[in-house]
């Protein structure tokens, strides 16, 4: 057995895009548009991850983008989507600067979490050892839930 992808339903392709691919970094390695299905499936991969991802088809995260409006319930009993990042404080700011709200902020150098435009809840871990405390990490509190 080995791990494929994870499937997320999106209520908006282009936010989805835009919050996975431009503010978070992962990478599209392919895309389904089924027509007849009435739907759109975009595969994305972590870049250190992407040469697997393209030789494998794994480990991917699936955005599922179905053309017929529904209403999408639960993200948070989903759990969250897990990611090291090579410095989380230059993660969490490039995502703060791009309009993410940081849920649960680095304060520790270690762990953070954000959410994405559906409610999926997205950690950030530092690769490796801590980075020691900096501001404004350290003395900002928590938003909402993750």
């Amino acid at each position: 057995m080995r791990y494929l992808h994870t499937m997320v339903r999106v209520h908006d392709l282009d936010a989805a895009l835009d919050f996975y691919g431009a503010k978070l970094g992962l990478v599209e390695v392919r895309r389904i548009e089924n027509e007849g299905g009435r739907f759109t499936l975009v595969f994305l991969s972590a870049p250190d991850d992407l040469e697997r991802a393209q030789r494998d088809q794994a480990p991917l995260v699936e955005l599922t983008y179905n053309w017929d409006p529904e209403t999408y319930g639960g993200g948070r009993n989903f759990g969250h989507l897990a990611y090291a990042v090579d410095d989380i404080y230059a993660a969490c700011q490039r995502l703060a600067e791009g309009g993410v709200v940081i849920n649960r902020p680095p304060r520790d150098g270690r762990m953070a979490f954000v959410r994405s435009p559906d409610g999926i809840s997205i950690e950030l871990l530092q690769k490796g050892a801590a980075l020691p405390p900096a501001e404004p990490w350290a003395s900002m509190p928590n938003t909402g839930v993750w």
